[in-house]
């Protein structure tokens, strides 16, 4: 067999859906060709790679290069005058009731241009990069007219050509109401629908959201969304039961989402609503911690029914102005009480079926692209323990 380069001596977490845990194999090597693992194997095999270059690891720990699989990182502006307010005790709901809120960052977004949308978001990318991360999902949804949203897309695709990183885009048309609709929802739901047909025949969009919420939109008007998105074929996922339930979760799970995010307020039925189809359970502390929530999402319930659950950052100027995906494994476990293993699958087998790419990657297995993250430390719960702290070694991505 021929690689193009070889990593070997290393302590792989494969996250491999077929092997026990965190799927390691202690004395491990990786073979990529064309950007594609072709070998994982113990070094003590009888399999042989010929390799143009070979890496020696040290001993060093491999995992699956990391997916940031819910963030807002295209935006203008940001929302630091808003952080005084809730800290002076205003609350998140009265701050957007207000004109706050996501509407002051539609503002900021409409003004820029696509060349400063991508600059300003591909700093936020860079500190994920830094830490290891080799796919990101980015979300449209602060421009909320045609036009805006449309260069916000373009921008998200922009950065995976300035940028040595996978990008999965969404279109978060339904993400808050602007005010030229002046409390018309059903008109501006219109309005988001007639732009699908576009965004799809473009490709800007590999997936649709909306925000299922008492100051956002109601299960009816998000149905009306996903029954368009996916009448072109276009997955769905969303926001939901974050500050109330609104049934949001199992509304996901009956369009098949890819995920339901936040998930604070979900019920039992939700939960199970979610197994059976199979939509992840994307959890977000930066979030929950920036805005002091003090409802847990129900992790209990997710692992009574078998629920998939992810971590991503949910960077945004509002709610979670997060840049750091190790961060986040920190607040996953201090938060919310997962596992460490829940956490690294999280980041990695689980945030990637919740972009629908787990077929590509999320784990160390032949045939999926060669994303990899090595890193200088002596177990894996090293990554989840640690605030502040960034351990990584070196980033490979795509076999580079």
């Amino acid at each position: 067999m021929r690689c193009d380069r070889l990593w070997r001596g290393a302590r792989i977490a494969t996250l491999a859906p077929d092997r026990p845990g965190l799927g390691v194999i202690e004395n491990g090597v990786v073979g990529s060709r064309n950007g594609r693992i072709v070998l994982v194997a113990d070094e003590c095999s009888e399999v042989e790679c010929q390799a143009d270059e070979t890496i020696e690891c040290e001993g060093r720990w491999i995992t699956p290069g990391l997916i940031d699989c819910h963030t807002h990182l295209v935006h203008g502006g940001d929302r630091a005058a808003e952080f005084e307010q809730r800290l002076a005790g205003v609350s998140y709901e009265a701050i957007a009731r207000a004109g706050g809120g996501i509407v002051s960052t539609m503002r900021a977004t409409r003004a820029a241009s696509e060349d400063e949308l991508v600059a300003a978001a591909a700093r936020r990318l860079d500190a994920l990069i830094g830490e290891g991360v080799t796919t990101v999902e980015v979300k449209s949804g602060y421009g909320l007219n045609a036009a805006s949203e449309l260069t916000s897309l373009r921008a998200a695709r922009r950065l995976e050509r300035e940028r040595p990183v996978s990008v999965t885009t969404t279109y978060l048309g339904a993400h808050a109401l602007p005010p030229e609709f002046a409390g018309d929802k059903d008109s501006y739901i219109d309005s988001v629908i007639a732009l699908l047909p576009q965004i799809a025949d473009e490709g800007l969009a590999d997936a649709v959201d909306a925000f299922c919420e008492g100051i956002a939109f109601s299960p009816a008007q998000v149905a009306r969304v996903f029954a368009a998105a996916k009448g072109l074929g276009l997955p769905v996922k969303l926001h939901a039961d974050q500050l109330s339930n609104l049934h949001g979760a199992a509304l996901a799970a009956s369009f098949g989402a890819l995920s339901a995010d936040h998930l604070e307020y979900t019920d039992a039925a939700g939960a199970a609503a979610m197994a059976k189809a199979g939509t992840v359970a994307v959890l977000l502390p930066g979030a929950f911690y920036f805005i002091r929530e003090t409802k847990l999402p129900p992790v209990d319930l997710f692992r009574q029914h078998g629920t998939r659950i992810a971590l991503a950052t949910d960077c945004n100027p509002g709610t979670s102005p997060l840049t750091s995906l190790l961060l986040t494994l920190n607040m996953g476990a201090t938060l919310f009480r997962l596992t460490v293993e829940e956490c690294l699958a999280g980041v990695t087998r689980e945030a990637a079926r919740a972009l629908g790419r787990l077929d590509e990657v999320g784990t160390i297995e032949v045939g999926k692209y060669c994303d990899l993250a090595i890193w200088d430390i002596e177990r894996p719960a090293e990554l989840v323990y640690r605030m502040g702290f960034n351990p990584l070694h070196a980033r490979v991505w795509r076999g580079q």
